[in-house]
């Protein structure tokens, strides 16, 4: 593992109910992802936030993986996108990565991080059996794996990860994200094999139950 690396530029949000996080510690769930329907939809401030309270409320230590191709994800916004990390793990077949020298310890942060890796891959899809491979070595390594996905219509990562993960997570906006537009994508989570067990509702710091579906 990477020594201690202080975030840059990174402010967490507690939300002000943890009915999602308590959800989740009674059903023992190991790896979960967050997504959104469309990018734009904060999944990284929420994701940022979920593993912040699986480590404060769960005696097991928490990994944040930033699972976002985008040239604006997580780790760029932390100033680590020239670590490598997920991409590199799971498409640099050549010359890849040693697992504990992808993980980056935050020395402010009760979490680890597994960067997005700086690997281009080009139109490579993500493998399923490689990448149940990898979810398997995290899960020995921590209590809680994390995902901070892609938008669901903005790529098609999260349609995989979501089928391999034991929970999915859709990040709802608060007054932006269109009802049908979020019901469309539960529903491609679903046609996945996705088992999706909650939502959040972002910029309103407010946690909803797996029965929000019902009503959407």
């Amino acid at each position: 593992m990477d020594g201690s690396t202080s975030s840059r530029s990174l402010s967490i949000a507690t939300p002000s109910e943890t009915n999602l996080t308590a959800t989740v510690l009674d059903l023992e769930q190991r790896t979960l992802l967050l997504t959104a329907a469309n990018s734009g939809g904060g999944t990284s401030t929420s994701a940022l936030a979920f593993a912040s309270q699986l480590a404060l409320m769960s005696a097991g230590n928490v990994l944040l993986v930033d699972g976002s191709p985008s040239t604006n994800n997580l780790s760029q916004q932390l100033g680590l996108g020239k670590l490598r990390g997920f991409s590199d793990l799971l498409f640099d077949h050549d010359t890849p990565p040693l697992l504990q020298d992808s993980l980056v310890r935050l020395s402010d942060q009760p979490f680890d991080l597994l960067p997005a890796g700086n690997y281009r891959r080009g139109r490579e899809r993500l493998d399923p059996e490689q990448l149940r491979a990898l979810l398997a070595q995290l899960s020995r390594r921590y209590r809680f794996v994390v995902i901070d996905g892609e938008a669901v219509y903005a790529s098609a990562d999260s349609l995989v990860l979501g089928s391999l993960v034991d929970g999915v997570i859709l990040v709802v906006t608060a007054e932006q994200t269109r009802q049908e537009v979020a019901q469309a994508a539960l529903q491609r989570l679903a046609q996945a094999g996705a088992t999706v067990i909650g939502s959040v509702f972002n910029k309103r710091k407010y946690y909803m139950p797996k029965w929000l579906y019902d009503h959407l």
